[in-house]
């Protein structure tokens, strides 16, 4: 299926870390706040109503008692802001000590909710100073209206379908199920919602949580995408950055096609790495020698296109939701041992772990229902960058991804490659790559990984530059890592500046 995505951006670890203690009475002063934007004081001013969020989010997040959420409101279109409007979900965790502010958190994606984003920071100094405050993105989640395009029997069914052959009738097929999947997307979501669901409005919708959370400027942690959202707003507000720490960098500057081939490459690396690390066990399901991993890996999935391998819950596993669940895996190495169990199971026939992370990767729940975060993913990417629309494009590009990845080329390539899903996109994209030109930023934070997978390393060195940001390099094999692997180097860093503003030393490797 055309609509099919492989790996975007979006951290696939989840956090696990205890609750937080009381809360303290009273605030700090939050300092003069800026003027709202003409037309939008009632957005700006508006006061949150915390409540539980299981009245927000019903059982989609899992958030300790202490937990508060909320719904505020903003313009769909910023243009138009007496027009519809979009209503965001929010969560936060009050500060338990004497507080400096809202410390803004988003996991990336695009497409991921961020409320279950208030447990980062746990038993640190972070908890005491800010109240940590997660929230979804306009569409996303729990924010309503929701990108909605496909139902959970259609999502059921395209990822069981093979992808089609890069022949004259498989382009057109593929071509013809891209355009099927936007018009859903336009009849279950609404033409203005999909118009105006783009990072151009998220960084907007930031400058209004600021001002609602009561803070004169803003203190954010975002990971992955959410560098994307950061580096922006930094560059539309940057007299409103109070701290700003971008983990898993987004370069803004790179356009969709290199992007694509970078993030082909770094998941090539992070195979390759596990590939050698499970050759030093006599049972590794890819062999001892990492040279014949990949022709290994290839005799396991390949098989998966005609018959899929049996699994405990009747649909089996075929071959997208294989490749979906190894891609999974390869996010960060402690997950390597679930992909040494996936292929294992795959080497018997079976396919119950590979398909348990293949739901977890696209927010398939227990009951058979889904999250938005494929619908959402792919209606915002569609707007943020320009879309390829020359089919000698499309297929340079498949030829060279495939060059790229070779653990990901299924041998069937043809020299010819259909377009894909944001070639059929019913609304002008509104963003476009450009690198970043900001006066009058305080010191940002850019945390780049050695091998990182999907937001390579000298992605981050380039938005540091950019920013003229203090860089940390971590060395590691995954996605994203402040406040996330436990890493006292990094970690001391991060809570440092946020808390009390001091810049990492130059040339900091954790």
């Amino acid at each position: 299926m055309g609509v099919r995505r492989w790996c975007g951006v979006a951290a696939a670890v989840s956090i696990v870390v205890a609750t937080a203690g009381c809360v303290a009475e009273g605030d700090a002063p939050v300092g003069s706040m800026p003027p709202a934007p003409d037309g939008l004081t009632r957005f700006y001013e508006q006061t949150p109503r915390w409540t539980a969020c299981a009245e927000i989010a019903g059982e989609q997040v899992s958030l300790p008692p202490i937990a508060q959420c909320t719904r505020i409101e903003v313009p769909i279109d910023y243009t138009e802001p007496e027009g519809p409007t979009a209503q965001l979900a929010l969560s936060r965790i009050p500060a338990t000590g004497a507080k400096i502010g809202s410390l803004l958190l988003n996991p990336g994606g695009p497409g991921v909710s961020g409320l279950d984003t208030v447990l980062v920071g746990n038993q640190t100094p972070l908890a005491q100073r800010f109240d940590r405050v997660g929230f979804d993105p306009r569409g996303v989640g729990s924010s309503t209206p929701a990108v909605a395009c496909l139902t959970p029997a259609e999502a059921d069914a395209e990822r069981a379908e093979p992808p089609e052959e890069s022949t004259p009738e498989g382009i057109a097929e593929t071509e013809a199920e891209n355009r099927e999947y936007a018009d859903k997307c336009v009849e279950r979501s609404g033409i203005d919602l999909l118009e105006h669901i783009g990072t151009r409005e998220v960084v907007q919708d930031m400058d209004v949580i600021r001002a609602v959370l009561g803070d004169a400027k803003l203190t954010y942690l975002g990971y992955s995408y959410g560098t994307k959202i950061g580096a922006l707003y930094a560059e539309k507000f940057p007299d409103r950055v109070r701290a700003m720490v971008l983990d898993g960098a987004v370069d803004a500057s790179v356009d969709p096609v290199q992007e694509a081939l970078r993030q082909a490459a770094g998941f090539q690396r992070a195979f390759d790495a596990y590939a050698a690390d499970c050759a030093q066990a006599a049972d590794c399901p890819l062999g001892t020698d990492p040279t014949q991993a990949v022709a290994r890996f290839r005799e396991l999935v390949d098989p998966l296109r005609y018959t899929p391998a049996a699994t405990t819950d009747p649909r089996g596993l075929g071959y997208n939701d294989a490749m979906t669940g190894v891609t999974q895996t390869l996010y960060a190495d402690e997950l390597w041992q679930r992909l040494t169990l996936g292929l294992q199971e795959l080497r018997e026939g079976r396919g119950d772990t590979l398909l348990y992370l293949a739901d977890i990767y696209d927010g398939r729940n227990d009951d058979g229902t889904y999250s938005n975060i494929q619908d959402a993913f792919n209606a915002i990417r569609c707007v943020d960058d320009p879309r390829v629309t020359d089919p000698a494009v499309a297929a340079r590009l498949d030829a060279e991804y495939r060059r790229a990845a070779p653990f990901l080329d299924d041998g069937r390539g043809t020299g010819a490659s259909a377009l894909e899903l944001c070639a059929s996109w019913p609304v002008p994209n509104s963003g476009e790559p450009h690198t970043i030109a900001v006066d009058g930023l305080p010191t940002t934070v850019v945390v780049s990984t050695t091998d990182d997978p999907a937001t390579p390393y000298q992605a981050g060195v380039d938005l540091a530059a950019q920013l003229d940001a203090a860089l940390i390099t971590f060395e590691g094999n995954r996605h994203t890592a402040a406040l996330v692997v436990g890493d006292e180097c990094l970690d001391s860093a991060v809570i440092a500046y946020l808390v009390d503003l001091i810049a990492p030393p130059s040339g900091l490797s954790c």
